[in-house]
C-alpha cells in the first residue's frame, strides 16, 4: 500500500501530483520555514486508498474538461431542428437564426418561434428562453410549453450559448458557465429587436436548472442597463460553492477544468462568488419569480432554500417564490423537471396538480410585468 506522509500541523499542507504507472499519487512538498518552526510534531503516515486518489483527483487544465460523444450529440440535434420543424406547422413560425454575442463575437446559434400573424408594429411582447444541464441545449421537450408562449402573442428565442451540445467540440469545450455564457443569452436580445413588431419596453427571460441561474444572474449581477423587464427562474442553481461541494469530484471537473476558472472553490473564491447567484440577491433590480421542489435530486432543496429565504427576506417587493412540497416528479430528477412533464411520444403536456398550478402562477407573473398581447 502506498503512504501519504503529512504533519499533524493545522497549517494547510501543500501537495504534488506523481503519475506511478497509471497511477496518481500525491507526495508532500518539503515543508517551508514557517511551517517547519509551527509544527513540533512528528508527521503522520497515512495510507492512500488504491484507487481513491484517482477517485479525487480533480485537475484545473481546460485539456482536462471531460470529453462527449460530439458527433452523436449533433447527429441528435438535427433530429430536434426536424421535429420542431415539422411540430410548428400551422402554430407558429419556426427558424434558425445566429447572432453574434457582446463579450467576445462568438457566433451563437438559437430557435426563434414567432406567431403566424403579428398584429403590428411594438404589439408584442417577447422573451429568451433557457435551457440548462450543465452541457445542454434546447430540445423538443420544451415544445408544449413554447407553443403556449406563441398562442399567447410572445415571440421565443432560445439561444443555444456557449457549452451547449450539438454544435460540435468547439462550441462545446467553449463552455463559460456563470461568464460570458450570461452575456451569449443577453445578446439575444439583439434579434428580437430586430422584429418591427416586438416591444423593446415588454421583454423578458426565462429559465430552467442552469437557464434558471443565468436568468438569476441577468437580473441581479448583470442588471444595470439590463433590457429586461422581468424574468422567471425555475429550479436554479444557486450557490457553487454549495453545489460543487454537495455533487463531488465527478461533477467538479466539468467546472474546474474550465478555461476561465481553472480550479475549485477553494482556489478560486472570488470567481464563484461572483458566478453564484445566492451572492446577488441584493442586487436584484427587476421582478423574479422563482419556484423550487423539495424533491429535487438536481438543483437539491438544501441548496435552493438558502436562495427563497434571502429573497423572501430582503427582496420581498421584486421577488415572488415558492416552495412545492414532493410534487408529482417529472421526467428525470424527481421535482428537478415537476413543472417540464411533457408526454415523449405526443409532445403534448403531462399535467399534474402542480404543474397546472406552476404555469398558471408563471402566465399570471409575466403577463403583469410584460403585458399580454
Amino acid at each position: 500500500m502506498r503512504m501519504f506522509c503529512s504533519s499533524w500541523s493545522a497549517a494547510p499542507r501543500r501537495v504534488t501530483p506523481l503519475v506511478l504507472g497509471a497511477t496518481l499519487a500525491l507526495l508532500p512538498l518539503a515543508p517551508t520555514a514557517a511551517e517547519a518552526q509551527n509544527s513540533g510534531r512528528a508527521r503522520q503516515v497515512v495510507p492512500i486508498v488504491p484507487g481513491r486518489d484517482s477517485l479525487l483527483y480533480v485537475s484545473n487544465r481546460p485539456e482536462d474538461h471531460p470529453v462527449s460523444d460530439y458527433e452523436g450529440a449533433m447527429r441528435a440535434k438535427k433530429v430536434t431542428d426536424s421535429i420542431f420543424e415539422a411540430r410548428s406547422k400551422g402554430h407558429m413560425k419556426f427558424s434558425k437564426v445566429t447572432y453574434k454575442s457582446s463579450a467576445d463575437g462568438m457566433t451563437i446559434p438559437a430557435y426563434l418561434f414567432e406567431p403566424l400573424n403579428p398584429k403590428g408594429a411594438r404589439a408584442h411582447g417577447a422573451m429568451v428562453w433557457v435551457h440548462g444541464g450543465v452541457h445542454g441545449n434546447m430540445d423538443q421537450n420544451y415544445l408544449p410549453f413554447i407553443k403556449e408562449a406563441v398562442a399567447k402573442g410572445y415571440v421565443i428565442i432560445t439561444p443555444d450559448y456557449r457549452g451547449s451540445t450539438g454544435f460540435g467540440k468547439e462550441h462545446h469545450n467553449a463552455i463559460d458557465y456563470g461568464g460570458m455564457e450570461v452575456d451569449d443569452v443577453e445578446s439575444a436580445v439583439s434579434v428580437l429587436k430586430g422584429l418591427s413588431y416586438v416591444n423593446p419596453d415588454r421583454i423578458g427571460v426565462m429559465g430552467w436548472s442552469h437557464g434558471g441561474y443565468i436568468t438569476t444572474l441577468l437580473l441581479t449581477r448583470e442588471a444595470q442597463g439590463s433590457p429586461f423587464k422581468a424574468g422567471v427562474a425555475m429550479v436554479p442553481v444557486t450557490n457553487l460553492f454549495f453545489r460543487l461541494s454537495y455533487k463531488g469530484p465527478s461533477y467538479q471537473r466539468s467546472f474546474s477544468t474550465q478555461a476561465a476558472v481553472r480550479g475549485l472553490p477553494f482556489e478560486k473564491r472570488e470567481e464563484y462568488v461572483r458566478r453564484s447567484p445566492y451572492y446577488w440577491v441584493d442586487s436584484l433590480k427587476y421582478p423574479l419569480l422563482v419556484h423550487v421542489a423539495t424533491n429535487d435530486t438536481d438543483v437539491n432543496f438544501e441548496e435552493a432554500r438558502p436562495l427563497i429565504d434571502a429573497l423572501q427576506a430582503r427582496q420581498p417587493k421584486l421577488a415572488e417564490t415558492k416552495v412545492y412540497v414532493n410534487p408529482t416528479p417529472g421526467p428525470t430528477s424527481v421535482g428537478h423537471t415537476f413543472n417540464r412533464r411533457v408526454n415523449r411520444q405526443t409532445l403534448e403536456r403531462d399535467d399534474s396538480p402542480e404543474q397546472i398550478d406552476s404555469w398558471n402562477l408563471t402566465w399570471a407573473f409575466i403577463e403583469k410585468h410584460l403585458g399580454k398581447n
